[in-house]
C-alpha cells in the first residue's frame, strides 16, 4: 500500500471507478504526476497503470508545460513543493494559461493554511504522504469525472456559439429582445420593425438556434451569455 511507502509498486488491484472504458470519451483519460522524486512518480504511475489508465510522468512544472498533452480528459496529480515554483503557484499559472485540468496535491509537508488555499483555489483534495491508494484513486476518479464534465460542455457552448454565429445581425437582437420575455408588438415598437418582421425573425431564429420552445432558447442565451445591448 501507498500508505507504508509511496515509491513502492502497490498490489495490481482492478478497481471499476476508473478501469472500465468510458464509451464517451474517444480517447482514454491521461494522469499526469509532477513530482520531483522519481520514486513517488513511478509508484503513483504503477497504480493508475494498474486500473488501466494512461500516465505521464513530469519531474518539475516546466517540463509538464513544455511538454504536449493529448485532446482527452484527464487530472494531475501534483506535487506541492517543487524545484522553480511550488505548486501552489503553478496552479495559479495553469489558469492563468487557459489549461483546466483538474488539480490532486500532494505533499509530504502539507499544513492546514497551505490545503485550504489549494481547495480555495480548485483542487480536487490535498493528499498527505504516505498516501493512501483508495483515497488517490477516489481522487483521481473525481478530477476525471469532472474534466469530461467541463469537456462536455466546453462542446455544447462551442456548437451553441456557431448556431448563434448563423444568425444575421438583425436576428441577433431580435432574440435578445425574444428572451427577456418580451411580446412580439413590443419588440417590434423597440426594434422599429413590423409585427409580421419579428414573427419572421423569431420563427428564423428557432429554426436556427434548433430551440424547441421558448425556456429552451432562454436557456441557450444564457448559457451564451446574450444579453439585450
Amino acid at each position: 500500500m501507498f500508505r507504508t511507502a509511496v515509491g513502492r509498486s502497490p498490489a495490481r488491484h482492478r478497481h471499476d471507478t476508473l478501469g472500465r472504458p468510458d464509451p464517451m470519451s474517444e480517447e482514454r483519460p491521461i494522469v499526469y504526476v509532477i513530482d520531483d522524486d522519481e520514486s513517488v512518480r513511478e509508484g503513483v504511475a504503477d497504480l493508475v497503470r494498474s486500473i488501466g489508465q494512461q500516465v505521464q510522468l513530469f519531474g518539475s512544472a516546466k517540463e509538464f508545460l513544455d511538454g504536449t498533452r493529448p485532446d482527452a480528459p484527464g487530472c494531475i496529480v501534483l506535487d506541492v513543493r517543487l524545484p522553480g515554483p511550488s505548486g501552489l503557484e503553478f496552479q495559479r499559472t495553469l489558469d492563468k494559461s487557459n489549461i483546466h485540468l483538474p488539480i490532486i496535491f500532494i505533499s509530504g509537508h502539507g499544513d492546514i493554511p497551505m490545503s485550504v488555499q489549494a481547495m480555495k483555489s480548485g483542487a480536487i483534495e490535498f493528499l498527505t504522504k504516505p498516501l493512501r491508494e483508495q483515497e488517490l484513486l477516489d481522487a483521481i476518479h473525481t478530477g476525471i469525472a469532472r474534466d469530461r464534465a467541463r469537456r462536455r460542455e466546453a462542446e455544447v457552448i462551442a456548437e451553441l456559439r456557431e448556431r448563434f454565429n448563423s444568425l444575421t445581425p438583425r436576428e441577433r437582437e431580435v432574440l435578445a429582445l425574444v428572451v427577456t420575455g418580451r411580446r412580439n408588438k413590443q419588440i417590434a415598437d423597440q426594434a422599429k420593425l413590423s409585427e409580421m418582421t419579428v414573427k419572421v425573425h423569431r420563427s428564423q431564429i428557432m429554426r436556427k438556434m434548433r430551440a424547441k420552445s421558448l425556456v429552451d432558447l432562454v436557456r441557450m442565451a444564457d448559457a451564451l451569455g446574450v444579453s439585450p445591448g
